[in-house]
């Protein structure tokens, strides 16, 4: 009887040892997620690092997920959703939430940030002309707007169909703001903290003057307030498994630091560094 206990008590000390070392040698799983490299600054490319807010947001969460080990990598935006489209990107940030328009996307994180979408218009347009109403007071004008991006509102969209209104893609905030600049737009539509801080620094840097630059642009009216996500491809066929588990982790985190206040302090420290950033 002794000799029974001695040996399963052994045998539970061996399986105790046994999945220590298992749990202690288990490797973090390898997660890719894509990020726009051109939307500053909330997901940018610059010195060939990934910056921005959200990038900053996602670096803190995803370093508190010792189950996984991510790797960010910038993407132009419209490849990113083309390969959340195919299933063959696991996430990218960040979409806005548009579910019938991007059905391939789901299911979406909790959100990173706010942002506020507004146009931005030359002297031309809005001098002598106010425009406060969206879109009927930009009926017949050409509006740019970032290649990928689902920025404006239905009625905006159905002005666009309709041929009231024209669009022009350009590749990024830069490219916007230097196209309207230069009046080859009539106005530019994009988030407003991003419109700022991209304007401010080619004037700092001089490029924006360049290019017989002749007009001032200025904002117009306020379009929608949105929310900022990581989006997962909804077309994996079961290839991404470890897509749910990854989704509720990553809110979690998301939760607590917004419910710590963490993450509004992320976003007032960032704002602080980018404003001497443009000074210099």
């Amino acid at each position: 009887m002794h000799s029974v206990q001695r040996f399963s008590l052994s045998l539970i000390f061996f399986l105790i040892c046994i999945t220590a070392h298992a749990d202690k040698t288990t490797e973090p799983l390898e997660v890719t997620i894509y990020a726009d490299d051109s939307y500053p600054p909330y997901s940018y490319v610059d010195d060939q690092k990934l910056k921005g807010l959200y990038t900053r947001i996602l670096t803190t969460a995803f370093s508190r997920m010792p189950d996984y080990k991510v790797r960010l990598i910038p993407i132009p935006w419209k490849r990113g959703l083309l390969l959340l489209e195919r299933g063959q990107g696991f996430a990218l940030y960040p979409p806005y939430f548009h579910t019938a328009k991007r059905p391939y996307i789901w299911p979406y994180s909790l959100p990173l940030g706010d942002e506020k979408v507004v146009v931005y218009c030359h002297q031309d347009i809005l001098l002598g002309k106010p425009r406060p109403q969206w879109p009927d007071d930009y009926m017949g004008l050409l509006i740019g707007i970032n290649s990928g991006f689902l920025l404006g509102g239905e009625r905006f969209w159905d002005a666009v169909a309709a041929g009231d209104i024209q669009i022009m893609e350009v590749r990024g905030n830069r490219e916007g703001i230097l196209t309207l600049s230069r009046k080859r737009v009539d106005c530019y539509m994009n988030d407003q903290l991003s419109i700022i801080i991209e304007l401010e620094i080619l004037k700092k840097s001089g490029e924006y003057w360049q290019g017989g630059v002749n007009t001032r642009i200025f904002q117009g009216t306020t379009i929608t307030r949105e929310q900022a996500f990581v989006g997962y491809t909804n077309t994996d066929n079961g290839r991404f498994a470890y897509k749910e588990l990854f989704s509720k982790s990553l809110d979690t985190e998301i939760y607590n630091m917004r419910r710590s206040g963490e993450l509004e302090e992320i976003v007032e420290s960032f704002i602080e560094e980018m404003r001497p950033e443009q000074a210099k």
